[in-house]
Formats: structure tokens, sequence, C-alpha cells
């Protein structure tokens, strides 16, 4: 196994992005009346409340470290109490899609970031000191538009799935909470095809990050 050491400047591009995700959704939460997420300790940047040891660390770890050709990992859930949202049937949904509309903006953040990082420069010189930046800001846009795009598959426990769920009868909600494992072995099991990836992710994945880049003017990654 060849270790790879951008392993230090791709690791905490995807804690970050995890964290601010999760965060999102009690921060939401928390504007639509639950204050559950808070009493958790679970609005904050801090990851060590965040972060899942084998979904957030080990396991992202191990698929770079191996060249697996693809990264996948989680944090711990933020608690939301829907029973104390002032609305629950549409906050729901608000809460559920705070945490892509985050990514989304961390993805134009990091894109920015991009744009004015420098590529290379010579041998101690400030350019070449900050190059590693423009990197970790490439990966910030790819990773961020894919955990917002992936979570907005409508398959729970996905949070795409409460936009579903918000016109299904309550009855199909409780049918849907309950299989939400079923859910998970769904999801993997589109994305084992080539065409369903495609079609689901990957198409979507590769417009999201070159519009990210292209509204600050940097080329396309082709990392995607």
């Amino acid at each position: 196994m060849h270790f790879d050491p951008s392993i230090f400047l791709i690791l905490p591009v995807f804690v970050l992005s995890v964290i601010v995700h999760e965060a999102a959704h009690g921060l939401m939460a928390l504007w639509c009346g639950d204050a559950t997420a808070r009493e958790h300790g679970r609005l904050t940047l801090n990851p060590l409340p965040h972060v899942d040891l084998m979904g957030s660390i080990v396991l992202p770890v191990l698929l770079f470290l191996f060249h697996a050709p693809f990264l996948f990992g989680w944090a711990k859930p933020v608690p939301v109490d829907h029973g104390r949202l002032r609305d629950p049937r549409n906050d729901a949904i608000k809460v559920a899609l705070a945490g892509p509309a985050a990514n989304g903006l961390m993805a134009l953040a990091f894109a920015a970031i991009a744009r004015f990082a420098p590529e290379a420069g010579a041998p101690g010189s400030w350019a070449a000191f900050f190059a590693p930046l423009r990197e970790m800001a490439l990966a910030g846009v790819v990773w961020n538009c894919a955990l917002g795009l992936f979570n907005l598959i409508p398959i729970p426990p996905l949070d795409g799935s409460w936009v579903l769920m918000r016109f299904l009868r309550l009855r199909h909600v409780h049918v849907l909470n309950r299989f939400r494992f079923v859910g998970l072995v769904l999801v993997m099991f589109l994305f084992s095809s080539r065409t369903t990836s495609n079609l689901l992710f990957y198409t979507p994945l590769r417009f999201a990050v070159n519009a990210c880049l292209g509204l600050f003017g940097v080329p396309g990654t082709g990392a995607v």
C-alpha cells in the first residue's frame, strides 16, 4: 500500500464538509422551534461532537489509502425532535434541505478560494507555500457538491426523502421510516450500476462542480 500524503489536505476538507452539513440541520431546526441539537451541543464546528469514528475517519481513510474508485463517509446525525417544530410537516423539509443547501454555499466558498490560491510557485516562494490551498479548495468544491447532491436523492434515510414524504399520506411515511436500512441497500444497489449511478449522481455532480468553478473562472478539474 502506497501512502499518499495528500490525505492530510483532503481529510480535513471532508470532515469540515460533513460537520457543516449536520450543523446546518440543527441550526434550521432551532430556527423552526426545536432546540434539541443545541441542547446536545451539536450547533458547533468543533468536530468532536459530530465525528463518527468509523464513518468520518476510519472508512474514508481506508478508501483513500487503498485508492478506491469512490470515497464515502458520514457524521453522527444531528438529533431533531419533529414534535417540537412549529410546523412539523413543512418545517421537516426545511431542516432536511438545510444540509445540502449549506454544502452548496460551502462549494461556492471553496471555488472562490480556488480562484485566488496560486497553482504553483518557485521553491521557497509564497506561491509555493500557499499552493496546497488550491488543492484543498478544489477538493472542497467536489466534496460539498457530492454531499449535497447525494443527500438530495429521495430515498430514506437521505435528506431528499423528506421532500418525498411531504406529499405522501401519514401511513406511507411511517412505512418508509421503518425501512430506512432497506433504503440504504437500495442506494448501494443503484450505485453499483454505472448507468444508474451516472444518471442519479455523477452527471449532475460534474455539472455542479463545473458550474461552481465556472462562476469564479476556475477551469474544471476533471476530478469527478
